[in-house]
């Protein structure tokens, strides 16, 4: 295989993964790879794309195949050790990361990593000896005296833990995660209003971070602020629904306000998480003894007295419960039992309040405590390791980001209820004449392709190939042939190929819209994947915008097409025009949800917030429920 062509399909493989097509591009990768083994690039990237997979095993092999090809690059033995830390062999990354450094020792990334691999060894004289490296040499690295706060908390050294996190909130202001930290530290001394202050900053910041609102719900019980707790725990569970303690203590607190049905909801739930805790089991027992349930209550209370036989305050309740159904015998074996012990001589019958002053940790399972709020047994620090290879590929997707471009395609377009089928009268026109097999549809969310489909596609590739090099003379056949194979090398990602072929089929029949359209939005992606590299594409840009006011000039009825170069305009930020064009798309077709909510954001982007939020509330109602969480964000 030519040079060329293994670099044009290096290339076309990082363009998949870029558009995280991760599956397809190692594809790419694979083909390199059996052609010429001996280049380190394509097992570093189809290391990133078994990565992005969680596939942390095999990225972890196809990086130690590039470093054996091409030791002296840093990113392999960077990726590596993200593979490792994945799998928690920290050992592992800590010789990966002392390994890259001795080339490129100024490689602030690196040593953040290493020293937080140290701490999960639980080598703290290690991780303070690299932290005074490296703040050394960065004295301004805010989350450098993060990491050593955190040497020191596990140090049990609170003071300059408390100095460290100081220092590094003096530098960063703007760090969720420490002002999260401080706040646990402001909980474990008692300090409620200090904390909730702390963690008011942490929310400001990192918003949807469940553990932050649920430690600032036990914040404010302990300052009587229980309609503010109330709203933090409905939030954290908003958040993370599966969350133990939020869902525990938002049961205490709704019991001792009185809710007690929505109580018991929340310690069912509990139990179906941990089906033998004897804390959430006393206090259901507690709330279905209170609410008339007397035959649930001793069912809990039976099995909360098997775990701990002599819980007298139990005992004394279950005998309760015994007594008002009749079951005198056995209410006074009960009583008996409790009598006989004389221990814990309460007034049965009315439910102790919320014990707000004390705390029990998780692990603690004394059933004395069950109206105490419960706090993890040790607040862990989340580490964010430092890399390129966090989130999403592009690192650049904000919440208010708009929808992505219409398409041609060989996948039907999907919405987040249900299929249909996006409609315009020259695609119906072209399918009509064509067989069903190489019907193209319109389609704005791409099918992430996998093996099975990426063969699918490249063999339909390879025959329509086969076919136009004997089709020369028929220039209608040739046009469509040539459409159809652009719109499957755009399904695999190859969009120059794909812009190679749109090219000669408009010059085929330079009036084909379809054509413009597509060229449009492969230039379209070709763009975002060149910018990624660094490349200019500012002249490329206004090839894409010529290419839809093409398209526009032979199918002025398409509202897509409209909604595409409204997003061009977006993309400059000349909201003005893209508003104008969404507004044209919606004239065409007022069911077009994705442009009610690109013109909502465009119009909060303009400041212009009633209309936007109007757009977004009509795109939610047309299906695309996402447009309420931006909403909401936005309102609050």
């Amino acid at each position: 295989m030519p040079q060329f062509n293994t670099d044009r399909l290096v290339t076309i493989g990082r363009s998949a993964l870029y558009f995280e097509d991760y599956v397809l591009s190692m594809q790419y990768f694979n083909q390199v790879i059996n052609t010429k083994p001996y280049l380190y690039e394509p097992w570093f990237y189809r290391a990133v794309a078994k990565y992005y997979l969680d596939d942390f095993s095999g990225a972890e092999s196809d990086c130690s195949e590039a470093i054996e090809r091409n030791p002296y690059v840093v990113g392999l033995y960077e990726l590596r050790g993200l593979s490792r830390i994945r799998q928690e062999n920290y050992d592992g990354a800590i010789a990966d990361y002392t390994r890259a450094l001795k080339y490129e020792p100024e490689n602030r990334m690196l040593w953040h990593n290493r020293v937080l691999c140290r701490i999960h060894k639980k080598d703290y004289d290690a991780a303070l000896a690299d932290i005074d490296t490296v703040l050394t040499r960065w004295s301004n690295y805010a989350q450098g005296y993060s990491m050593r706060a955190e040497i020191y908390l596990h140090q049990k050294d609170t003071v300059r833990a408390i100095e460290a996190l100081d220092k590094s909130l003096e530098i960063d202001p703007y760090d969720g995660g420490t002002w999260a930290v401080r706040a646990v530290m402001s909980l474990t001394a008692s300090k409620w209003q200090e904390a909730e202050t702390y963690l008011d900053k942490a929310i400001h910041l990192v918003p949807k971070q469940s553990g932050n609102y649920i430690n600032r719900a036990l914040a404010r019980v302990n300052r009587n602020n229980l309609r503010g707790a109330m709203a933090d725990y409905d939030t954290a569970l908003d958040l993370e629904p599966n969350n133990f303690l939020g869902h525990y203590n938002r049961g205490l607190l709704r019991a001792q306000v009185g809710d007690d049905n929505r109580a018991i909801t929340d310690f069912d739930f509990v139990l179906d998480l941990e089906p033998d805790n004897v804390m959430a089991l006393f206090n259901r027992a507690l709330l279905l003894d209170k609410t008339g349930d007397l035959r649930g209550a001793i069912r809990d209370y039976t099995k909360v007295i098997k775990e701990f036989p002599n819980f007298w305050t139990g005992l004394q309740y279950r005998a309760a419960c015994y007594r008002r159904l009749g079951m005198v015998k056995q209410a006074e074996a009960d009583e008996f039992r409790v009598y006989k012990a004389q221990l814990y001589k309460h007034l049965y019958g009315a439910q102790p309040r919320l014990n707000k002053e004390q705390l029990r940790k998780r692990s603690d399972v004394d059933p004395d405590k069950y109206n105490q709020l419960v706090v993890a047994d040790e607040q862990e620090v989340e580490h964010e390791y430092e890399s390129e290879y966090r989130g999403r590929v592009q690192n650049h997707k904000v919440d208010m980001a708009f929808l992505p471009m219409f398409e041609l395609s060989y996948e039907q377009h999907r919405t987040e209820v249900k299929p249909y089928m996006a409609y315009d009268r020259q695609v119906d026109a072209y399918n009509q004449n064509i067989p069903a097999a190489d019907h193209i549809y319109i389609n704005c969310n791409p099918t992430v392709l996998d093996e099975k489909k990426s063969a699918h596609y490249f063999a339909y590739i390879d025959s329509l190939s086969v076919v136009i090099s004997r089709t020369v003379d028929n220039n209608d056949v040739n046009s469509r042939l040539l459409l159809n194979r652009a719109v499957a090398y755009s399904v695999t990602q190859n969009f120059a190929a794909a812009i190679e072929d749109l090219t000669a089929c408009l010059r085929e029949d330079s009036t084909l819209s379809m054509a413009y359209w597509q060229r449009a939005v492969c230039q379209w992606k070709q763009n975002e994947f060149d910018a990624s590299q660094g490349d200019d594409v500012t002249l490329k840009m206004a090839n894409v915008n010529d290419d839809f006011t093409h398209a526009i000039l032979y199918n002025d009825q398409c509202a897509y097409l409209y909604y595409n170069r409204a997003n061009v305009y977006a993309s400059r930020k000349d909201y003005a025009r893209a508003i104008d064009d969404y507004t044209r798309a919606l004239e065409v077709d007022r069911n077009l949800a994705e442009a009610y909510y690109n013109r909502g954001i465009a119009r909060l982007l303009s400041e212009k917030t009633v209309e936007g939020l109007e757009d977004l509330s009509k795109a939610g109602e047309l299906g695309l429920y996402m447009s309420y969480s931006v909403i909401k964000k936005y309102r609050k």
